[in-house]
């Protein structure tokens, strides 16, 4: 893919104009024989090839092309300005390194936690919660303060049934990011805590306090609580009956499929993972 062109009056509508619509257009403005513009070109060059699919180099030969140079106001060389949809956004004048000049383009490319936000949003609309799950999940582990990727991330958390973990991420939104998609996340979690007090859940929560060993009430327990999206509690319940006894009825086979139920990303299902496989071997 071609990072670098140059601009004459004849492309420039195209570039300017159309191609910053879809890119950053980074425009170097260059002279031949000048030391410092030949110095930077190959460091913007270098720069671009990272960005092929969001960042276009565009050089202007000030020599060859003195109407763009009048028309961008240029007065000193290497001259870098940045344009998207069509409008100045940014630039440099003057000699800068490498670091400076990815720090300036990182305000204005797009970020990869974006990109994977985006996608889980088209997931989530196609009701594919557990992969959105690992997208939002790797979202949050590059920038864990956004609101709307902590958003997301709670909501699929919810559909996924680590309602205790979305309830402590919900915890840190403030009040100007409660929006409709907050206040839907606290009605799911509402739902779900009210299906974790169903007659039967409780009543087998009730005959486990009395019989606190039996092993086939954990199990049946545990299986309810996971059909009520109580995953953490489950999961707990599940191994506690593996630790007791490993090969007691079911429960490895039930204990590892809720594991493998679990969304990539998902910390607890390292945890669980990790915890069943030290019985195990």
């Amino acid at each position: 893919m071609n990072t670098s062109i140059n601009i004459t009056l004849e492309n420039f509508q195209q570039v300017i104009v159309q191609d910053s619509q879809e890119k950053l257009v980074m425009i170097e403005f260059w002279a031949e024989g000048h030391a410092p513009s030949q110095e930077i070109a190959p460091v913007l060059a270098n720069i671009a090839k990272r960005y092929p699919d969001s960042l276009l180099h565009a050089r202007v030969d000030c020599q060859a092309q003195p109407e763009i140079v009048q028309q961008f106001g240029v007065r000193g060389l290497p001259t870098v300005i940045l344009v998207k949809e069509g409008q100045p956004v940014d630039g440099f004048a003057g000699p800068q390194n490498e670091a400076q000049i990815i720090d300036l383009l990182s305000k204005h490319l797009p970020k990869a936690e974006d990109e994977m936000l985006m996608q889980a949003h088209e997931l989530i609309s196609e009701g594919n919660y557990q992969q959105a799950y690992t997208l939002a999940k790797q979202a949050s582990d590059l920038d864990n303060k956004r609101a709307d990727i902590k958003l997301i991330l709670a909501d699929c958390q919810v559909e996924l049934g680590q309602v205790s973990q979305a309830k402590t991420l919900l915890a840190t939104i403030g009040l100007v990011d409660q929006d409709a998609l907050y206040k839907s996340i606290l009605g799911k979690i509402e739902l779900a805590e009210q299906a974790a007090e169903s007659p039967e859940i409780i009543a087998l929560q009730e005959q486990l306090a009395a019989d606190p060993d039996n092993l086939e009430l954990k199990v049946k327990l545990a299986v309810q609580l996971h059909q009520a999206n109580q995953v953490e509690e489950a999961l707990a319940l599940a191994l506690a009956v593996l630790i007791k006894d490993l090969n007691f009825g079911d429960a490895k086979k039930l204990t590892l499929d809720m594991i493998n139920a679990l969304p990539d990303g998902d910390p607890l299902k390292s945890k669980y993972r990790r915890k069943v496989y030290s019985l195990l071997y």
